[in-house]
């Protein structure tokens, strides 16, 4: 049992938290998506975060889409479908909103009273997915497409409609699917709305692991086929490469018209222990200590990271 020191110590933490976080948001859930089989993998409905704008910032939207990988068979979506990451009922209820969703003009100047908005990510596809077909063994939903549809119609009727600043960010695989949905999200809003997408650590490498296989090209590859993902992947991409190579940021980018800015490549312990040395390359985890600090990297391990 807490003590009274402790119980302070927690209050003191908890004031500190929510002064830097800013606020705590309610979450939203979009019952009327699932009558048009816009669901989670486990059918749930979608989910998202608003915050109203207000003064100079009423007219204006960030919209944030929440990462968190994907899942590329149906082993690890099953596993998935019981976390946050793949059922809106294992969502909490209220979300801190704090960086650049913050309500404090200290943390957040540009943004601090625009309509702030965080979109839940359930469908492990960056948004992609749309197969009609749901294996009553499994009970799998792959609607990525649909959830990113019907959250953004909701949000068109809640004001969105009227925008004349809107940004579409996201962190991750939020980052790479903000980059897929740039032009789309853009095509939505009216001709005069000021228009930015935002890819925050959604840059990914396209390179052979360590031991010489392409790992994450075949990964991609898996995630479009088992999602359904190739027709809702920007066609200005899809006309000139495979569906699997427009999940590489770097080939989507370049046919993007709307503005767009590309934060942190996410050159970091994920993309090691992923792309560069998974553990099907590393059985020995020869690359286990250089992933959790660079410092422990061996020369040659530096010379494969920078090649």
């Amino acid at each position: 049992m807490f003590n009274f020191k402790q119980w302070l110590i927690l209050l003191v933490c908890s004031l500190v938290i929510m002064n830097t976080e800013g606020l705590f948001v309610n979450i939203t859930f979009v019952r009327n998506a699932v009558a048009k089989g816009a669901v989670c993998l486990d059918g749930s409905p979608p989910a998202y975060h608003l915050d109203r704008g207000s003064g100079t910032g009423i007219n204006s939207w960030l919209i944030q889409l929440e990462g968190g990988g994907w899942c590329n068979n149906v082993t690890n979506c099953i596993s998935r479908m019981h976390t946050r990451l793949g059922s809106s009922k294992k969502m909490v209820e209220n979300l801190a909103f704090s960086a650049i969703l913050s309500n404090k003009k200290q943390y957040n100047p540009d943004f601090y009273n625009w309509n702030r908005v965080k979109v839940r990510y359930c469908d492990g596809s960056s948004f992609t997915g749309d197969v009609q077909a749901v294996n009553p063994a499994t009970n799998l939903h792959f609607r990525g497409a649909r959830v990113w549809l019907a959250v953004m119609q909701e949000l068109l009727a809640k004001g969105m409609i009227n925008a004349e600043n809107a940004v579409l960010s996201g962190c991750s695989a939020g980052g790479l699917a903000s980059l897929m949905h740039c032009d789309s999200f853009r095509a939505l809003l009216p001709m005069g709305t000021k228009v930015k997408c935002l890819s925050d650590a959604g840059f990914f490498l396209n390179t052979r692991d360590v031991s010489g296989v392409q790992y994450i090209k075949s990964y991609f590859e898996d995630v479009v086929t088992l999602h359904g993902s190739a027709k809702n992947l920007p066609r200005s991409c899809t006309s000139r490469l495979t569906p699997a190579m427009c999940f590489f940021p770097q080939y989507v980018a370049r046919q993007i018209r709307t503005p767009l800015f590309i934060l942190n490549a996410a050159y970091d312990s994920w993309q090691i222990k992923n792309i560069l040395a998974p553990r099907a390359a590393d059985p020995y985890g020869k690359w286990q200590s250089c992933q959790l600090d660079i410092k422990n990297c061996h020369p040659s391990q530096i010379k494969v990271m920078q090649g």
